[in-house]
Parts: C-alpha cells; sequence; structure tokens
C-alpha cells in the first residue's frame, strides 16, 4: 500500500519546517555556549520572530474568511480564541495587520526582513496614525521611511519619542504650528477629564484613583520620587479641603501640587527638587508654541504620551515656585568650572540632567534622578569639571566605569558601551 503526500500551501510547508528545525535543538544546553555564540543566536532569534510575526499579521490581515467561517466577530476574535492569545493584543495585531497590508509598506518590508520588531512596528503605527489630518501623503510616507530606517538603531521606548517628534524631521515648517494645535487640543481636554476619586475598601486601606493632565503629572511624580531617592523624613501634612465631587477634588489635588513648597522637600538629583520647563525663547514669545517637561522618563508610558506642553502654560508655570524655565538661547548659569572644582555644581547637575535626561551607558533607562555625575576625563588625571567632560552614569554603571576589569567605548551618539576585558 502506497502512502500519497496531500501538498499544502508553502506557508504551511514553511512553518512546518521551522517547528522541526526547533525540534533539533530542543535538548541543547546554553551553557555551553561561548558569550559570542549566545550574542549571535539571540539577535538572530529576535530577527527570526520579527519575519515571523510578519508572516503571522500577513494571514492575520486575510483571515476574514476564517471568522466568518466559523462565526467568531472577526480574525481578532478567533485568534485568541483558538490560540489563547489575549484579546486586546489580537485586536491590536489585527489593527497593524490592516495597517500594514493597505499603507505601510516599508515597514510591512522592514518586519520581513527581520530588521523590524513587532514592539517596534506597533510604535510606528501609532506615531504615524496621531499626525494631523491636515499633513499631506508625501510627509506621511517620509515620516513612516524615517522611523523604519531609525528602528535600526532604537528600540521601541527610544523610536516613540523619535516618533512624536517625526514632523520636526521630515517637515519643519509646519512641526511647531501642528504640534502647538495638537497640544492645546490635549490640554483642553485633560481639564475636562481632570477627576479624583478616594474610595474606602473596608479593609483599613482607600484606593486613590484619577486623571490629572500630563504636566501636573510630571510635577507629582519628580516631587514624590525625591522621597524615594534618597529616604527622608517627609515635611510635615499640608492640608486639603475636602470637596464632594471627583472634578472639583481633582482641580484642588492639582492646585495643591502647585502650592507645594518645593523648599521642603528632599535634596534630590544633586539639587533641591525642581521641575525643569524647557523652551526657546523665541517659543516663549510666540503665542502658538510648544515646550518641554523634563521628567527624565518617571512617568511609565510617557513614551506614548509625550513630555511636551503649550508655550502658554509654560509662561504660567515659570511664574511658579520651585519651576525653573530654562530658556534655550537666553542667559543660562556659568556651567564650565574646568579645574576649579571637583564636584559637579547644582547649575551643572540640571544642565545634564537636561542634556541626558537617562543614564547614558546603552540600553540603560535610569532616570537622570536617580543617575551620577561622572568624569569623562577623570579628575584626577587632570580632567575639567565642564559639562563636554561630564556624562550622567546610573550607580550600576559608574561603578563600572571605575572598574579596571570593564573597557569603556564611546558611541557616535555619545553613549558609552562597557565591554569585559578577558
Amino acid at each position: 500500500m502506497s502512502l500519497t503526500h496531500t501538498p499544502q500551501h508553502p506557508i504551511v510547508e514553511a512553518v512546518a519546517g521551522v517547528r522541526a528545525s526547533l525540534k533539533t535543538v530542543a535538548d541543547a544546553s546554553p551553557a555551553f555556549m561561548s558569550t559570542d555564540d549566545k550574542a549571535v543566536a539571540l539577535a538572530e532569534l529576535v530577527r527570526a520572530t520579527a519575519q515571523l510575526d510578519e508572516l503571522r499579521l500577513r494571514i492575520l490581515g486575510d483571515a476574514g474568511d476564517l471568522a466568518e467561517a466559523t462565526a467568531a466577530r472577526d480574525a481578532a476574535g478567533w485568534l485568541a480564541q483558538h490560540t489563547r492569545t489575549r484579546f486586546t493584543d489580537a485586536r491590536a495585531d489585527l489593527a497593524l495587520a490592516s495597517t500594514l497590508d493597505r499603507e505601510r509598506p516599508l515597514l510591512a518590508v522592514a518586519m520581513r526582513e527581520g530588521e523590524a520588531t513587532l514592539a517596534q512596528a506597533h510604535v510606528i503605527r501609532r506615531a504615524i496614525d496621531v499626525l494631523p489630518a491636515s499633513v499631506d501623503d508625501d510627509t506621511v510616507a517620509r515620516a513612516e521611511e524615517h522611523l523604519v530606517a531609525q528602528a535600526r538603531d532604537f528600540g521601541p521606548k527610544e523610536l516613540a519619542r523619535i516618533g512624536r517628534r517625526i514632523l520636526d524631521v521630515v517637515a519643519p515648517d509646519i512641526a511647531e504650528a501642528a504640534e502647538a494645535a495638537r497640544l492645546a487640543d490635549l490640554e483642553a481636554s485633560a481639564e475636562e477629564q481632570t477627576r479624583l476619586v478616594l474610595r474606602r475598601l473596608g479593609d483599613g486601606t482607600t484606593r486613590i484613583s484619577g486623571r490629572i493632565p500630563d504636566a501636573s503629572a510630571a510635577r507629582l511624580a519628580t516631587y514624590l520620587e525625591s522621597y524615594a531617592n534618597p529616604r527622608v523624613a517627609p515635611p510635615a501634612d499640608l492640608p486639603v479641603a475636602r470637596l464632594p465631587r471627583p472634578r472639583r477634588l481633582g482641580q484642588a489635588f492639582v492646585h495643591l501640587l502647585e502650592a507645594i513648597d518645593a523648599t521642603r522637600l528632599p535634596i534630590h538629583g544633586g539639587d533641591a527638587t525642581t521641575v525643569v520647563v524647557t523652551i526657546p525663547l523665541a517659543s516663549l514669545q510666540a503665542e502658538l508654541a510648544t515646550a518641554g517637561v523634563l521628567d527624565a522618563g518617571m512617568v511609565p508610558g510617557d513614551e506614548l504620551t509625550g513630555d511636551r506642553i503649550t508655550a502658554a502654560q509654560a509662561r504660567r508655570l515659570a511664574c511658579t515656585a520651585k519651576i525653573l524655565p530654562v530658556v534655550l538661547g537666553g542667559e543660562s548659569l556659568p556651567l564650565d568650572l574646568g579645574r576649579a572644582r571637583r564636584l559637579f555644581s547644582p547649575g551643572q547637575r540640571k544642565a545634564l540632567l537636561l542634556r541626558d535626561q537617562t543614564c547614558r551607558a546603552e540600553g540603560c533607562d535610569t532616570p537622570g534622578t536617580w543617575s551620577e555625575a561622572h568624569h569623562l576625563d577623570p579628575w584626577l588625571a587632570g580632567g575639567p569639571t565642564d559639562l563636554h567632560n561630564g556624562i550622567l552614569l546610573c550607580s550600576h554603571h559608574h561603578h563600572r566605569a571605575h572598574d579596571l576589569t570593564y573597557r569603556v567605548e564611546r558611541l557616535p551618539n555619545g553613549d558609552l558601551r562597557f565591554h569585559r576585558r578577558r
């Protein structure tokens, strides 16, 4: 009796081949791999995963007939039910699949070649989807091209930051006005949605939930983080008016943040706790412009929501206590002290935080307020205490920088890469 092989679609055959290949190394132990082999294997597995994700999305985007045949709401519903995938993830993947198929050919090719991961693809899609409707198709195409190119060097979080300011790169003539108009709409919406709710749970605890504007959240994160690093006793409790409605309570909470005396907060990041607002001098004087709030990534998700505010709000913040307006192009503190002192001054610390924002070790995102100022050329060897010779490093990487078992390489973007000496 002869058995005949029923031909399958090439994609099904290829997937079966991939799984069969993986079975051949199922019992192989990574413990016997060299560090070079591990590096190659991990990098290639990420690329292969990206290629498999693109293939999965390509099929998912064309699986409407599968959903219809099984009475599923859509292909995402079928996927979630039959593959034990979270429904929210399946819906997001279906939306990305539809976008890749119709609108983002460059991104699709990058995934197909293993040059962009699924997480990067989601970030790029979101960055382009939030561009103003007034942006023309040619500008959108250039934005996609630029972001896909940056995916070779930057992870999802960095890509999201680049995506937020993509118009500055591909259409600088309209970027400022478009961003200012978008932020004005967001701030108006934030005002309407501001809420704070306190609910006792009956177990001796109270749940606090609310929504406040991004600028106020940045202030809150800065103030609260100062208690965590360093850990010192907080100031005396401040009285808070008891208000009946969630919105009024939310507004009161925002007002409380603005009334806090920052001089009563712990020394933080080498200086008194300070919120830094950055704005070019021309923007400060303009009616429709933007400014940046430096919160150094302390609020999870800032890569999605942004750290920009309107110039009008920046002007108001500049009038309140312990808001430091860094006007780019205007006068500033003396920042270069040469050999006059060994330790970086508070003004230099602010400038380093403004420039670096996080630890500058490659791949590290420890907030700058938790980092330490490091001399690139050691002070004991004649290195000056100047900005060009300073860099922020977290405690872990600062110790590695002074560890002779590691060699430090300065990358073109200014980050430090560490190599263990052999």
